[in-house]
């Protein structure tokens, strides 16, 4: 079997450790990933950057093999962890750099088994352009940048996600950031007297933040917003161990209910807490009080209670990306159109910040030189720089980065034709709620862009899973 894998960022990496790691054969076969760029196996998150720009959970979920949560603190070792042991959270936070370091040396190490079993494995350095079947319509062929053929068997989209939007029209203004990765290069030309602008308030927008106060940031930094709504804080891991929010418990309400629903995964939680003595009826308002709270307030608040015994919130955070993508795909769509009602809720709680950036945000607020302006319903380019508009009337800066999150599985601007050509041949269908879904059974699409794909694409557990997934699949096609 000819494997092409079409990226070379976590999803693909994932991918390579489960196709190492598995225990039925395959034979001797072929891989060969498609990556122009020069970071292999980091995608556009873990590319080399600034100190600052921290990977924002602790290790036991960020591993990228599948049912195995030691696996990145055992690559970081005890010296390395404790080089970068956040001191209130208590896990050690690295900089996303050296996370990347920890994807490349897994993917090279899983090469490295395939071929000691025998496989041919190559990496190419060109982007796949188009694809189409050949041989009969056996198999498929790749086509690549610079107009060179390539046959495969099986071929797997690991291609990320997309770029952010620029909601505003401020493209080619003068002192506008379209994208604000990677920091180390944008925010150095940033002057350092400015006054500057952050689309967003979620963890692109703290990254910003944070890095501009690292290089020593003189002026005046405003997040601007529509929801004003900061991400939560990660509390200090208890050792707690889900007893109900499981997916054991979910295949289980699947096999007895005929399926699963919103309100049986909350009757999990809801037992969850209850054993420990915790009431999920105020553990859910103060969840839904997170719109309406003043953002100040609630992220000292959250700072200060890092260190709470009680277990909610921790629950969801870790199941949100362990058991989550699983329970995703059983639920019917009503249910998950009602989460995503509270997408930008439900992102805060299941992607917080590390408290030592929290804790950087409010000395900056507290010393008045960052601000929070909700509501922002405008933002225009003007002699000299920029006016925002927002609620609490207008703000003028002379930079904007537009730190927005890229919208869930949009399709990368470098994997377009690739994608158009799929549709048009047939080979791949849009997903009704965004994403790509194959219509050939030799295409797979893992990470962002899969079409009913989970709620929270971004989380490594959850890419994990997915990439397993898919060699199960792969393996049952090879044999059967």
């Amino acid at each position: 079997m000819h494997i092409a894998i079409i990226g070379a960022g976590a999803a693909a990496v994932g991918l390579l450790d489960a196709l190492a790691v598995s225990e039925a054969g395959m034979g001797v076969g072929e891989v060969t990933v498609f990556e122009p760029s020069a970071y292999l196996w980091r995608g556009r998150p873990y590319a080399p950057d600034l100190d600052s720009v921290l990977v924002n959970a602790p290790p036991a979920i960020m591993s990228i093999r599948h049912l195995d949560p030691g696996h990145y603190a055992s690559w970081l070792g005890t010296e390395r962890a404790a080089a970068h042991l956040d001191g209130l959270l208590g896990q050690p936070l690295v900089p996303r750099a050296l996370y990347g370091e920890y994807l490349a040396d897994t993917a090279e190490a899983a090469l490295a088994v395939l071929r000691g079993r025998g496989w041919r494995t190559r990496v190419v350095a060109a982007r796949v352009v188009a694809a189409a079947r050949s041989g009969g319509g056996l198999r498929l062929k790749l086509r690549t940048e610079d107009g060179r053929a390539h046959p495969a068997d099986r071929v797997v989209l690991c291609v990320g996600g997309g770029m952010p939007q620029d909601h505003y029209g401020l493209g080619g203004a003068p002192g506008f950031v379209g994208d604000p990765y990677p920091l180390a290069y944008r925010l150095g030309q940033v002057p350092a007297a400015a006054d500057v602008a952050v689309i967003g308030s979620g963890l692109t927008a703290v990254d910003v933040v944070v890095s501009l106060a690292a290089r020593g940031h003189a002026g005046r930094i405003a997040l601007v917003s529509r929801s004003g709504m900061l991400p939560h804080v990660w509390q200090r891991p208890l050792g707690h161990r889900p007893a109900h929010v499981t997916v054991e418990r979910v295949e289980a309400l699947c096999r007895e209910h005929g399926g699963v629903t919103l309100d049986d995964l909350a009757g999990l939680l809801r037992a969850e807490l209850a054993a420990e003595g915790e009431d999920f009826a105020r553990f859910t308002a103060e969840l839904l009080a997170a719109g309406s709270e003043e953002p100040v307030g609630r992220l000292r608040r959250q700072l200060a209670a890092v260190d709470d015994p009680r277990i909610g919130r921790r629950v969801l955070q870790e199941t949100a990306h362990t058991v989550g993508p699983y329970a995703w795909r059983l639920l019917p769509e009503p249910d998950r159109e009602r989460l995503r009602r509270h997408f930008r809720l439900a992102t805060s709680m299941a992607s917080p910040m590390v408290p030592v950036n929290a804790a950087a945000l409010l000395r900056l607020f507290e010393s008045g030189q960052l601000t929070m302006t909700a509501g922002v319903r405008k933002i225009e380019a003007v002699e000299g720089g920029f006016r925002v508009r927002g609620d609490g009337g207008d703000l003028n800066a002379g930079v904007v980065v537009n730190a927005v999150n890229p919208p869930p599985r949009a399709v990368p601007r470098a994997a377009e034709p690739l994608v158009t050509c799929l549709l048009a041949d047939g080979l791949a269908a849009l997903h009704p709620s965004g994403g790509l879904v194959p219509a050939d059974p030799r295409l797979y699409v893992v990470g962002d862009l899969a079409g009913g794909g989970p709620f929270i694409t971004s989380g490594i557990p959850g890419v994990a899973a997915a990439g397993a997934r898919t060699v199960r699949g792969l393996l049952a096609t090879h044999t059967g």
